[in-house]
């Protein structure tokens, strides 16, 4: 039974953070760290549940935007990604426009949506859009290009329509590289969302973040970003249940 808990896989996870935070203790006393350069832990877990109410309420903005730019990175990336993987033509415009547009710094743009869109969500989103959509176009394009020939050959030998080989081989076989993608991009569509919320906003995880620094405190900045990660975590086992099902 010891062996099978031990397994688990939360288990392994929590046990390292765990010893991290215990090292992390040990490592202010040992150095003499002062608390406004790197708070302790329990400082850390006690504004934690001190503002817990004010960071539950914050979070709703923030995962908004990032599901929203999620959810438009799959839906727009996924067809494109298709285009991509079965015309040599659309390959040839498209994917150096997409490699040129992952070069460009996010935070640099960021204040031009705030300026076309104002200060609500539809900023947040086109930024977590923006992050998103790279790693859902390239491992889709990877996952349709990686279909056997061979497999294709016999179903069209078998007399296959087009829509019968795209759903019967082509998407079964290209899933698993698609939701590999849809991990990466539902991590980066929250870093695209609080990105968002630095630059324009007065809601959200990233305004906590700013006051929290404009204001030196450092235990809620740390709280907040705990916060943010397991945003980022839930979102990830999400996707996994759903490549699961």
């Amino acid at each position: 039974t010891m062996n099978i808990i031990l397994n688990s896989v939360w288990v392994r996870p929590c046990l390292l953070i765990i010893v991290m935070l215990i090292l992390w203790d040990l490592a202010i006393r040992f150095f003499n760290v002062p608390a406004y350069l790197v708070p302790t832990p329990f400082s850390v877990v006690e504004q934690l549940w001190k503002e817990w109410p004010m960071l539950l309420k914050e979070v709703g903005p923030t995962t908004w935007a990032a599901v929203g730019g999620f959810a438009l990175s799959v839906l727009v990336g996924v067809p494109i990604a298709m285009l991509i993987a079965y015309s040599k033509l659309v390959e040839s415009y498209v994917y150096p426009l997409l490699v040129f547009s992952q070069s460009v710094p996010k935070i640099a743009i960021a204040p031009l949506f705030v300026v076309w869109f104002g200060f609500g969500i539809i900023p947040k989103i086109i930024v977590a859009f923006l992050l998103g959509i790279f790693p859902v176009v390239v491992s889709t394009v990877m996952g349709f290009k990686s279909v056997e020939q061979d497999m294709i050959d016999l179903a069209r030998s078998m007399g296959s329509t087009r829509l019968q080989m795209f759903f019967k081989i082509n998407l079964p076989q290209a899933l698993p590289a698609i939701f590999s993608g849809m991990k990466v991009s539902v991590t980066l569509a929250v870093v695209g969302a609080v990105v968002g919320e630095f630059v324009g906003s007065n809601s959200g995880i990233g305004y906590v973040l700013q006051k929290a620094n404009g204001n030196f405190d450092l235990p809620l900045m740390f709280a907040a970003l705990v916060v943010l990660s397991m945003m980022g975590v839930i979102l990830f086992a999400l996707i996994d249940f759903l490549e699961s099902l």
